[in-house]
Parts: C-alpha cells; structure tokens; sequence
C-alpha cells in the first residue's frame, strides 16, 4: 500500500490535558474511547508527573501498552474556536472492547475535521442553495426560509402526503437519541408525516418485525452471554468482519477456552467448556476461518447452505429437536403459547432440508445436538443465537426471522444466561420517536417517488444513490424530477422569493421535486438536491447511542463543528421555527401552533425533551448522570438510580420469563417454507448464472461515505471488489483486479475481480453500497410483504470490462484467510 500518515513525532499528552468520554460511532459494537486535548502550543513530559498516563515515557514501553497511542488516534482540531492537540484512544476501562481498537474506531481522531492537516475537508460547513446554475453558500435563516416555504406549500396544495421524508432511525455518527427525536418530533408529532423511509431500506419499518410481534425484542441479552454460552449459532453474519471487537473481546475468549472460571463463577457445579460454534452463511468467511483457528475444525460447524433456504434449516433444527426431546418443556409451557401449533405447521425433516438447503442431513443433526442436547447430567445446554444481514436483507424475511426466535424460544435460550435471540447490528441504536403515523405494511417510498408522486423530499442522513435496491432507476427518474425544479429555479430572480416559490410549485405540478439535504458531507443524491444543510456528527457534539447490548453512553463534544454545522436536532429544531412562523403569516394559527415547543438552544435540550421525558426509565437519565459513568453507562432500560448518581440497568431482558405481548407469554409462529418468496426473483436465479452475494468489509464504513477522500480506504478498495471462483474467472479470461461489467434486466455496475479458493462455483460476493460500484443497481424492486428489500438473493451475469487499471495494479489479492504457519 501507498498510504503514509507522514507523521515523524507524536506529542506527550499532558497531565492536565481535558479527558473527554468517547463511544466509537461507527458500528453497534460502541467500543469505549477516551478523547484528550489541550492547547496546540504545548504538550507533555517524560516524567510521570509531566504526562496523563503517569508512567516514566522515557522508558520503553511494552508493545501493547496503554500508555501511548498510534498516529492514527492524532490530529489538530477546533475545540472553542482554538486549535487543540487531540488524541482519542481506547479506553481499557470499558467492558466492550477493553481497550481494542478497530480499524474505525482507532482513526476517529485522524478522521476528523481539521484544516491545519487536511483531514476530512469535504466536509459540509455552510448551508447551500441551488442559485445561478450552482450550489452557491448562504445562511441558515435563507436557506431555512426557502425550505418552510416550499414545503408549506406543497401541503397547502397536497396534504401531508405531498411531503416525502427519508431519515435515518439509529444511534452513533449523526444518529443518536437527540437528532431522532428531534425528527421524529417534528415529521411525526408536528406534522403526522406517513410517507417516510429509513436510511437503508424503502418504508418505515422494522427490520425484525416477526421478533417484536413475538414479543421478543431484538436486543436482548448482553455481550458476556457471548463468552458464557456452550454454542453460538450465528446465521447471516460475519462478526469478525462487522462486529470485530464484540467478536474478538467476546467470543474468542470463549471459544479458546479461556473464559472457563467465568463460566464456572457463573453456573457452579454445571458442566462447562470452551464453547463449540455453528455458522450458516452461503460462503466461507473470515469468521469461519478465524473460528477454526481459534477454536480447532472439530468444534466448527459450517453450514454452507444454499442461498434463501435458512428458513427451511432452522424449521429442520425446531422439528428434529423436538423429536429428540430436547425441547424446554417447562420454559414452553411458563411462558410462551402456541409451540404444538407452530410445531405442526413448520415440520420438515432432516432429509427435506437437505434437499431444498444443499446440506447434509447429518450436518443438520448435528447442528442440532449442538444448539439443545442436554450436557452430562442432563443440565441444559445454552446456545447464543446471532444473525444480521444474511437473514434480515436475505428471502422471506419476516417467516425466517419467526424462524430463528422459535427456535430460541423453544430450547429456553431467551431470557438466560448463555442465550439469547439477538440481531448483530449494523449502527448502534438511538431511536425515541413519537409513533409512527402511518400503516402496516408502510408505503413503499422509493417506488412512489419514482412514480412521481409527492412534490418536496426532506433527506436526513441517507444517500439512496448509494444503498436503495432498484438503484439504476431511483436515479433515472429521481434525477429527471429534480432538474425540472432546478430548471424553474434558473429563471427567475433569486431576490424574488415569492416568484421563486411559485416557480417551484410550478415545476412540481409538472412531476418535478423539491429535495432538501441534510448531512455531514457532500453525498450522491444530495448532487441532485436544491438546498444542503451542514451537520455536525458524534464528538461535535454531545451525542448519546445504546449499543448491540443496549448499553447507554454519552459521547462528550471534544471539537468544534466545522463552519456554520449544527446538530440535526437543532437544525429540525431551527425548521420547525421557520415553519411556524410560515404558517402564521399565512393566517393558519392552528397549523403554526403544532411546531411549538422548538425552542432548544442546545442538543441537551433536546435529549432531556425526548429520551428524559418519553424513553422507558429514562427519567433517571442525565447527561450528568452519563458523564459519571464513563464509557462503561447503563443497560437500558433504567429502572433507578444508585450510589453516587449511578443509573441502575438491565442485563439482559426476559429474565422473569415474561415477554412483550399482553398476556407476556412470548408467540411461537408458523413459518413455513414459500421458496423464494419476493415476486421476480426465482425467475432472476433461473435466468441468469451468478448468485451476487453482498456485504461489508471491516476496512469500510458502510456506503464509504466518510472513506472516499480516505487514501488508507481508497488505496485498497479504488473499485468494489467482487469475490470469485478461480475457475470462474478463468473461464472469463479474468485475472486478479481486472474490471468487470455485474448486469441483470434491473440495471448493472462495475467491480474488480478478487480471485478467492474458497468462493463456490457461480457464487460471487460483492462490496455492498460503495461508490464507485454500486451493487444496488443490480437489485430488484422485489421487497417482503412489509417493504423490507431483499438484497441478498440477486443473480446476474459477468463480463470484463477492462484489464486492471494503473490505481489497481499494486494491490495485494491474496487470501484473505490468516493461515497458519
């Protein structure tokens, strides 16, 4: 790699540098930083009085020492309008990492703003309107106008539906309690706003509905359940890969061994070993490898099933462990209802399942033993069941998400220590929102709008150019709706603001959109955009995320947003004013009086309006409260406050057996099997030869937003790349990093040709949502019965395009599997 930080000397942290507490706000891992800074003029000494860290730096330190930090955790910013020195480090104080840092997590400080060393200047700093052909700078209250304009109007003349919004529902990086409920106040309390979607899927929906119509809430146990359970079961996911420190600082532990005192602390006299695990995934990922390594091939079990059958495996492991016997009798029949419904309805045997998955039956069986035979003694055996994308963007994904909570439920392993039924997570949670105003199933946004309907579009967050399925045609027509705007804009004199609201309105009338954007940098759809509103993100503000094991932090502003950026809580907060004031003028007294109660000054204010007031104990949470508990905080939800002004938490839920439904008894569901379920894609797999698989890499941060200006992202990844069979390739006369052409009859996109042993024949794998190859494009409009998009199962053919460029040549493309030596 080409990459170099040129960095020859690192400054000694003071021993009065200011310590912020920091959550990493990329994945929902929320691993624990410490932030320091101090006055660009000085630094520390050797001398253990003369630093923070309190040891003598003129001796060597140890290679994993604490005490000092990589290049990447530096950099000069902002903080109170000076520069500052800024260091942000793990912390190895907190229990979800213990001082690991991942390839995101340990460059927040180098992937902050800062003129002084050129980080991250695309950043947006001032807001922008379309003006004379261009996005030209302006102000907030000119920019704010135009936008409470133009959106009165168009409900003025459409009615609520007439306005679109997309907003992200999830906590870290621009998310968090504070800016969802400020969204959420104003598009679902002020205005009853239905025709909403979410930031990486087209409604506003959940993407575990079957979960929580169960009962069962997504997020239900904690990250030590991962170092005490027997098995994990994970489906769909790749931890090693998007999870990596809950992976490493959790599940390693345990399947090396060497969390056996804690087990033996926590159960006494119950059998215990280190943990045996089983992965369902189409292909063969790092996981698996790194599991073999670490916890030897003869306790991995990989499940390399035929893409869209998890549905029918998980129906064979329920039956065949019913059969058994091995079933938790008592826990069934305490605490949920329906099992011998479900049960009949769902049977399918091992011989079934191995026909429709690809597998063997006595792989099934022995999954099976694995997940509920009784150990010695006849003490059940706890099984942790994990999945994450693979299911929840894969085939029938409300029956197979059913699916994997039936069988959780019906071993006992919900509510237990060592269990647990849990989504993996993509960004860390956030959300306190008034409800969702509209129905079930929601509308399906992105179709509408490339319908032509509605006439303004307010975007928080969200670059559907990069991440919606049916991509290629999105752009088509989103692009040709907003030119029409644009176009009317053009012609008339930016002074005249009422001839240029009527010119608008006249180009809406005539199939065109008004699209407003708010975010932290220039994005795709926000090209097509008439005004851009400038963000701040987590660390420019106080910011606070629950994490995969709803543990609650406070991120401590430690920097100045770049420019005129604000919280989005405060820009919603700032549109709402402007709103109201449009309203009024306009003689509609009643409508104006919906958008009081805006009037926050600071992002505090709006976290004591929302998570203090509406959240499930959140009225013992504070920021104050938060400071104090560091980066380790609370497991929401609260439900008291102890010594010194600790907020008390929940470990994990569902321990007293009872579960989110009215009568508290969790739901067994039917599921059964309906082949490939979205309209169109069993037509797309006979058609076409390829299955194009797709997913994350650890190196990138999920649609590349923050890493195209990146060169340590970019110099590895210029182009997505797409694993493939060597025999594949050859046959299409491929050679490492050459360009080819993913097409179906939905649209196509490009990628470079990553040769990969273990890829199954016509199977390939591609970076999902990335820039310069948008695998979008090559997904259907095909989505569940509730609007939730399958990614997953789409097939297509493969050409070349072209030889490897100059900018790929360089690059490595070997295994990516650690083999040892």
């Amino acid at each position: 790699m080409a990459f170099k930080r040129h960095i020859g000397r690192l400054p000694i942290v003071p021993a009065n540098a200011k310590e912020h507490n920091v959550v990493c706000h990329y994945c929902i891992v929320g691993c624990g930083y410490k932030a320091y800074t101090w006055d660009s003029s000085t630094e520390g000494g050797t001398a253990p009085a003369d630093n923070k860290f309190g040891v003598d730096l003129a001796q060597q330190q140890d290679a994993e020492t604490p005490n000092w930090y990589a290049p990447s955790m530096y950099n000069l910013v902002r903080q109170s309008g000076r520069d500052v020195h800024l260091v942000v480090k793990p912390d190895p104080a907190c229990v979800v990492n213990s001082g690991l840092g991942s390839v995101r997590g340990a460059r927040i400080a180098e992937m902050s703003h800062s003129l002084p060393r050129g980080t991250q200047t695309e950043r947006l700093t001032d807001p922008l309107v379309w003006r004379y052909g261009q996005m030209q700078p302006t102000s907030w209250d000119d920019a704010l106008d135009i936008v409470a304009r133009v959106t009165a109007r168009v409900i003025a003349e459409q009615g609520g539906d007439g306005l679109f919004v997309s907003a992200y529902d999830h906590g870290g990086a621009g998310g968090g309690y504070e800016n969802t409920w400020g969204t959420g106040k104003l598009y679902f309390g002020a205005m009853k706003i239905k025709n909403v979607r979410i930031h990486n899927r087209p409604a506003y929906n959940s993407e575990v509905h079957a979960s929580r119509d169960m009962g069962v809430g997504e997020l239900n146990n904690c990250y030590e359940d991962a170092e005490l359970a027997d098995t994990l079961f994970a489906l769909g996911d790749n931890p090693l890969e998007t999870q990596t420190n809950y992976f490493l600082n959790h599940w390693v532990p345990n399947l090396r061994g060497t969390s056996l005192d804690k087990k033996k602390a926590e159960f006494g006299d119950e059998p215990v070993a280190p943990a045996r695990i089983i992965l369902v995934d189409p292909r063969r990922t790092v996981t698996v490898n790194a599991c073999e390594t670490e916890a030897g091939k003869d306790n991995v079990l990989h499940l390399a099933i035929n893409s869209g059958t998890d549905l029918v495996l998980l129906n064979a492991l329920l039956t065949h462990v019913a059969d058994k016997g091995w079933t938790d009798v008592d826990f069934i029949g305490a605490s949920t209802k329906d099992f011998d419904k479900a049960l009949a309805a769902n049977r399918t045997s091992l011989d079934e399942a191995a026909a429709i998955t690809g597998l063997e039956p006595e792989d099934i069986a022995k999954a099976a033993e694995w997940i509920a035979r009784p150990k010695d003694g006849g003490t059940r055996r706890r099984t942790m069941f994990a999945y994450e994308k693979g299911l929840i963007w894969g085939n029938d994904n409300y029956r197979t998400n059913a699916a994997i909570v039936n069988l959780a439920l019906a071993t006992g392993n919900v509510g237990r220590p060592g269990g647990g039924c849990v989504r993996m997570g993509g960004h860390q949670e956030g959300y306190v929102r008034p409800d969702y105003p509209g129905p079930r199933p929601a509308p399906y946004i992105d179709k509408l709008l490339i319908e032509g309907q509605g006439g303004v579009h307010h975007i928080w967050g969200c670059d559907h150019y990069k991440t919606t399925l049916n991509a290629m045609e999105f752009k088509r027509a989103y692009k040709k709706r907003t030119d029409l705007v644009k176009d009317a804009m053009n012609a008339v004199p930016y002074g005249n603001r009422d001839a240029l609201v009527e010119a608008i309105w006249g180009a809406i009338q005539q199939g065109g959109l008004f699209a407003v954007d708010v975010d932290i940098v220039p994005t795709k759809i926000g090209e097509a955009c008439h005004v851009v509103l400038p963000a701040a993100t987590s660390g420019e503000m106080n910011l606070t995320s629950m994490n995969g094991e709803r543990r609650m932090r406070l991120t401590e502003r430690y920097m100045d947003p770049p420019g005129q950026a604000l919280p989005d809580c405060l820009i919603a907060a700032r549109l709402a004013n402007h709103l109201e004031a449009t309203f009024r003028s306009a003689g509609k007294a009643d409508i104006a009086d919906r958008f009081q109660g805006f009037d926050w000054k600071t992002e505090e204010d709006a976290f004591m309006d929302g998570y203090h007031k509406h959240a499930k104990g959140g009225e013992f949470v504070t920021y104050d409260a938060l400071r104090g508990m560091g980066t380790n905080g609370f497991q929401e939800p609260a439900t008291g406050q102890g010594d010194a002004g600790t907020i008390l938490g929940t470990k994990r839920l569902y321990e007293d057996g009872k579960f989110g439904t009215d009568d508290g008894r969790a739901t067994f569901m039917e599921t059964q099997w309906r082949g490939l379920q979205a309209p169109g894609k069993e037509e797309e797999r006979k058609k076409f030869p390829y299955l194009i698989n797709n997913g994350r890499a650890n190196l990138v941060w999920q649609n590349a937003y923050l890493d195209t200006h990146e060169e340590l992202v970019m110099d590895r990844w210029p182009y997505p790349f797409i694993e493939m069979n060597p025999d594949d390739m050859a046959d299409l006369g491929l050679k490492d990093g050459d360009l080819v052409e993913v097409y179906n009859d939905t649209g196509s996109t490009q990628a470079m040709a990553y040769p990969t042993e273990t890829a199954r024949p016509k199977q390939a794998f591609m970076l999902f949502g990335f820039p310069t190859g948008v695998q979008g494009n090559t997904v259907s409009k095909a989505v569940n019965e509730l609007v939730v998009p399958n990614y997953k199962q789409t097939w297509g053919s493969i050409r070349k395009i072209a030889d490897a460029p100059e900018g790929v040549r360089h690059l490595t493309f070997k295994s990516k599997e650690y083999r040892a030596s």
